[in-house]
């Protein structure tokens, strides 16, 4: 059962669908896994194709096997819209402690709305790797 840190770069996202008629899409990201949870910082009039840059820690003590991403556009006046979402696999990154760089389809209702890039790595507990 590993244990330890999973460190997710947040790099950007592509041809996202637009949600926003007159303006240009302000998005974010929220991940999450398990009962953690953290926000990107909103990627003001980026559109369909934001970049963030961020990094993310999550602690991890279990096999718990998916994280998850919410694409969201802020909005000023109504509620937030959201633009689809991402289950990423983690036994991958748990096994081998990094995955560069990659490309995940955003859905929606069954739908490819896009896609996110995101690079894993695990940083386990007694640092095996």
């Amino acid at each position: 059962m590993p244990r330890g840190t999973l460190e997710v770069v947040l790099i950007g996202a592509k041809d996202l669908h637009d949600s926003d008629l007159f303006e240009k899409m302000d998005p974010y990201v929220i991940l999450s896994y398990r009962s953690q949870e953290h926000k990107s910082s909103v990627a003001k009039n980026a559109g369909s194709n934001p970049r963030w840059n961020e990094s993310f820690l999550f602690t991890v003590s279990d096999n718990a096997a998916e994280l998850n991403l919410r694409l969201m556009d802020e909005d000023t006046f109504t509620k937030d819209d959201l633009l689809g979402e991402v289950k990423i696999h983690l036994g991958p990154v748990l096994e081998y402690g990094s995955i560069p760089e990659t490309a995940y389809n955003v859905v929606k209702q069954q739908n490819y709305c896009g896609e996110v890039h995101v690079a894993l790595t695990f940083h386990p507990e007694g640092g095996r790797y």
